[in-house]
């Protein structure tokens, strides 16, 4: 089973255990992390917009409370709950907010984003392509 493989299966049942009432939007968000761990999320929505959080919030703050400092891979899997879905080739890239969170995480610009639906229909994205000119605080 490949990374691909083992964060798509954490992703998807993360997915499943979404919150998203408002949107009927679920998603699920699986991590690799430098210390060879996996950590996940899913989307916890809110009626008091925006104070709902993503899924891939929710996995960094497993990461981070597993002590690990770096992402080496990641996996978001999402698409609508109702049946207006349609099979294959929907899916979503991060949120601009978890870009940026996932950025700040991420071990290199060249860390692979991997977006997919539910099928399994998917597209890489390194972390320079989804934000390339990102903020990043001087140290």
């Amino acid at each position: 089973m490949t990374d691909f493989d083992k964060l798509f299966a954490a992703a998807s049942a993360a997915r499943a255990r979404a919150h998203a009432p408002y949107s009927n939007y679920a998603v699920g968000a699986a991590l690799l992390a430098d210390d060879g761990n996996i950590y996940s999320g899913c989307n916890v929505e809110n009626a008091a917009f925006p104070e709902g959080w993503c899924a891939e919030t929710t996995a960094i703050g497993q990461m981070v409370m597993g002590g690990a400092k770096r992402i080496v891979r990641a996996v978001v899997v999402a698409s609508r709950i109702d049946s207006e879905r349609v099979p294959g080739g929907r899916f979503c890239t991060p949120c601009g907010g978890c870009r940026q969170r996932l950025s700040e995480f991420a071990a290199s610009p060249a860390t692979e984003i991997w977006a997919a639906d539910p099928d399994g229909a998917s597209q890489r994205f390194t972390m320079a392509e989804l934000l390339p000119a990102g903020f990043v605080l001087e140290e």
